[in-house]
């Protein structure tokens, strides 16, 4: 028997929209999804705390108390990036411990934590914590391509991640790259190699996924996700109908009924015709993109580079950053490109483009990267290219995070007037400007201001 992770409530819309899906059109169907029999929900965590905050004027936190209000029986999972959190840079030990315990109690059974440079120090805290709480440690291992990237670098790994607590481990194949006949032998090794259960995360993106999810069924992974139809495919995942139907009647059978998935469908249509027409929904995030497999560019970071390159007046040159993502890469130590790696890669290409000159300009965030403030890359970086990009600064050798002192109780201490609740010190951690936004919109809606009047700006000085 196979297990399905929904993905419709996180990584689905995430991919193909952006993350803009509210709460208020996730609650009518919340009920049926509970009935289904899925072993888990993808419901918070990656971008979606983020969205909440800038795009959508929601609290993260009241969107998971609801979610878990309404989900009485089904597991409540959520992805989380190791040292990062949910943000960008690396946190204090004591802000990660307190984002896990807080995760936990508002509703989160597991947490899908990985690491963008598969540095398993950065999983440590975050390992450690959601053990403390009694949480399900999903480990994940950020899957891509490369002169590294045997089979043998990746069951070392998983074997190093049941080492430090994995409950389960998760095969996170962000960019659609791992190919049918690869993703058999990678699961039967890991099967070979760890005693713990396996899932499959992958994309659409290369037209593969579909494919790739029945040769890793067949090698025997234990859990794969998928996504409801209409907001399946293209950048997300394959949809669920068609690999539960696959599956019945088979030694592999799900167990899931058709037709209660079909009632979710059916509410789904009508929101995915509606993303269409307000432009939410790119058709161009709906096509196959065999480019994945040369470029390795997950769907979230292509659209970042049509964005920033388009806002430089330079759309024509797509076809050149394209080409250069890889040579940054190999340079950059060979990363897996997942948040944040693909962002400081992928924005260094676009600057190596239109800079006429290749590292003219450099991000402080890939002066980082080659510094080693986000870990140890797989490959190491020539010592004359780390030069040429840091100079004479020394190459960080430790866990980036043993040299950040605590920090939850000063960030605490620059909020009073907006802290309604012990969460709210969590989102100003991650997203400093953005929650203060939401928490001047949040207290002007309490007292009927209109947020967006002159009156509301000034709220928090009274």
């Amino acid at each position: 028997m196979v297990k399905i992770t929904e993905t419709v409530l996180r990584d689905s819309h995430q991919s193909l929209i952006a993350t803009r899906m509210t709460t208020e059109e996730m609650l009518p169907i919340l009920g049926e999804l509970d009935k289904v029999g899925y072993h888990s929900l993808e419901a918070w965590g990656g971008a979606t705390f983020d969205s909440c905050l800038r795009f959508l004027n929601e609290d993260p936190w009241e969107r998971l108390r609801r979610i878990r209000a309404a989900v009485k029986s089904t597991k409540l999972q959520m992805l989380f990036r190791g040292q990062n959190i949910l943000g960008y840079r690396h946190y204090s030990d004591d802000v990660v411990e307190y984002f896990v315990r807080k995760s936990i109690e508002n509703g989160i059974d597991i947490l899908r934590i990985f690491d963008a440079l598969n540095d398993a120090r950065n999983l440590e805290t975050a390992i450690n914590a959601t053990k403390k709480e009694k949480g399900h440690v999903q480990a994940a291992i950020s899957y891509t391509t490369g002169p590294v990237y045997t089979t043998e670098y990746f069951t070392n790994y998983a074997k190093t991640l049941e080492g430090m607590g994995a409950d389960s481990i998760c095969i996170k194949d962000m960019a659609g790259l791992l190919k049918p006949y690869d993703a058999y032998e990678l699961v039967k090794a890991l099967k070979e190699t760890v005693n713990v259960p396996i899932q499959l995360h992958t994309h659409y993106t290369s037209g593969l996924a579909s494919m790739t999810l029945i040769k890793a069924i067949e090698a025997g992974v234990d859990i794969v996700d998928t996504a409801i139809s209409p907001l399946a495919m293209g950048t997300s995942q394959p949809p669920t109908e068609a690999i539960v139907a696959t599956l019945a009647g088979t030694e592999y059978d799900t167990g899931i009924d058709l037709s209660a998935l079909d009632k979710i469908t059916k509410y789904f249509e009508p929101l995915r015709e509606k993303y269409l027409a307000s432009g939410q929904l790119d058709p161009k995030m709906l096509k196959v993109d065999v480019n994945a497999l040369i470029y390795q560019v997950p769907g979230g970071m292509l659209s970042n580079l049509v964005s920033q390159l388009k806002q430089a007046g330079k759309s024509d040159k797509l076809s050149e950053v394209l080409e250069e993502v890889p040579r940054v890469r190999a340079d950059a130590g060979y990363p897996p490109l997942v948040t944040p790696s693909s962002q400081i890669v992928g924005t260094q290409a676009v600057f190596n483009v239109i800079g006429g000159e290749r590292y003219k300009m450099v991000t402080k965030e890939f002066k980082g990267l080659i510094q080693g403030q986000y870990g140890k890359t797989p490959v190491e970086i020539a010592p004359e290219f780390a030069k040429k990009i840091i100079g004479d600064a020394e190459r960080i050798s430790y866990r980036p995070a043993d040299k950040i002192p605590p920090e939850l109780d000063a960030l605490r201490a620059k909020i009073p007037q907006y802290i309604e609740q012990d969460e709210d010190v969590l989102s100003y951690a991650l997203f400093e400007q953005v929650a203060l936004k939401f928490f001047e919109y949040r207290k002007a809606k309490k007292y009927g201001i209109d947020p967006d009047s002159d009156a509301a700006l000034g709220i928090h000085k009274v």
